[in-house]
């Protein structure tokens, strides 16, 4: 095995001057409390794929997203924990340090193919979610100031569709908020942007409420079987935070009590999550939208959690492409800062943003093809390498299921998703 050979190397752990064993993510602030720790998994895990939910619960079924979503948040929580246990066999058992990261972890467990399947699917993800960012802010500002109506169904701007003039319109912005080379004083903006992503849940759980009561539109419980997949795919975007994980676990001041605090925070997530979709869905029926706030009206209060929602993520985006930077740098430009380098990574995902029509689709999309092998299946594999021979066939059977399992849901996924992403809408 890998780590066995790692073993024997001077200093039992990672060394930081190689750019193949660098770790991926700085040492973090001593958290004091298990507050503070429930606090930073809420603020990993919670993002802007929350708002796809009504949309998922629309094509799927209430019944089944909901089963979907306490599912996935379980099985999310069990790979998390196989994480944090895999780390402390190597670092209490076979003598290993400086395990900072998930990338960390895969290089001890299996060599630099370990590293490269972490590096590959975290690269994926991060510029994936900055997809699904710019396309939610072109697409909720065309619905605020360029709306179709009766005499222009579909309006331009500049020959322009708004959609596509909004998304190039955030490129110069992006590419001087990306060439800041160190996002230290921007990290208060992702504190802002999950504040105002459960304002924002607040806001449009109230207003559903109110317009479910009116209108009581007619729902369905259970969706086809391609939409199985399709809202899995959904479901394991909205709990993506794997790669956190280790990072915030070694940083809580009473580690034995990790697994029940993340147990404690993954089930609020799922219950909010929950609520949020079921509602939206109630409220809309199959008016739903892919993102649920363009179902809300045109008054002040709608216009302003639109907007904000905009700004935040608009902001967010160099936090979220800066652990794309930190494993294209060490890989291509043995560590150092380039700007072209950044320039490039911010025009490729501008351009896939152009390209994908609808929000929760692209949802699908990345958490089935990246999220599933991410979240569940290195996990169960890296759990499995490192304790095989002391596990019984029940522990041996159950991480050999989760493998599959993943590999499974992401192939079925995957597949789903791009027949939703190519299909014409009608």
């Amino acid at each position: 095995m890998v780590f066995s050979k790692e073993a024997s190397s001077s200093s039992h752990g990672l060394n930081p001057t190689s750019p193949e064993e660098t770790p991926l993510l700085p040492k973090l602030k001593l958290l004091s409390s298990q507050p503070k720790t429930f606090a930073n998994v809420f603020i990993a895990v919670v993002g802007a794929g929350v708002l796809g939910l009504p949309y998922c619960f629309k094509r799927t079924g209430w019944v089944v997203s909901l089963l979907m979503l306490f599912s996935v948040a379980a099985l999310t929580h069990h790979c998390m924990m196989l994480l944090v246990r895999t780390r402390r066999r190597l670092e209490s058992v076979m003598g290993f340090t400086n395990i900072a990261s998930f990338g960390d972890l895969g290089f001890i467990v299996c060599g630099s193919v370990g590293r490269f399947a972490v590096d590959l699917m975290l690269v994926l993800s991060q510029a994936g979610f900055c997809v699904g960012y710019l396309i939610f802010i072109a697409n909720t500002l065309a619905n605020l100031f360029n709306s179709p109506t009766p005499t222009n169904l579909h309006p331009r701007i500049l020959g322009l569709m708004p959609k596509t003039l909004y998304i190039w319109g955030c490129f110069p912005f992006q590419l001087g908020l990306n060439s800041i080379s160190t996002l230290t004083h921007m990290a208060p903006l992702s504190i802002f942007a999950d504040i105002v992503d459960v304002g924002a849940m607040g806001v449009v759980m109230i207003e559903d409420v109110f317009i479910f009561f009116k209108n009581r539109p007619s729902v369905e419980a259970v969706g086809s079987l391609s939409m199985f997949f399709y809202g899995l795919g959904v479901a394991v975007y909205a709990f993506e935070g794997v790669g956190m994980v280790l990072p915030i676990e070694s940083e809580t001041q009473e580690r034995e009590k990790f697994g029940k605090v993340l147990a404690l925070a993954m089930a609020s997530i799922s219950l909010m999550y929950g609520g949020f979709g079921a509602l939206g869905y109630f409220a809309f029926g199959e008016d739903t939208k892919d993102i649920i706030t363009a179902n809300l009206g045109t008054g002040l209060v709608s216009f302003l959690v639109q907007l904000g929602l905009c700004v935040n993520l608009f902001f967010t985006f160099p936090l979220m492409m800066n652990p794309v930077y930190e494993v294209v740098e060490r890989r291509l430009y043995n560590g150092r800062y380039c700007l072209w380098l950044r320039w490039l990574l911010v025009l490729t995902v501008i351009l896939v943003a152009l390209l994908v029509p609808n929000f929760t689709d692209f949802l699908s999309l990345v958490g089935s093809s990246v999220c599933c092998g991410l979240g569940f299946v290195l996990p169960a594999l890296f759990h499995l390498m490192v304790f095989k021979e002391e596990m019984g066939w029940g522990g041996v059977s159950l991480d050999v299921g989760i493998v599959v399992v993943g590999v499974v849901l992401g192939v079925s996924g995957t597949w789903y998703s791009l027949v939703e992403i190519f299909s014409v809408k009608v």
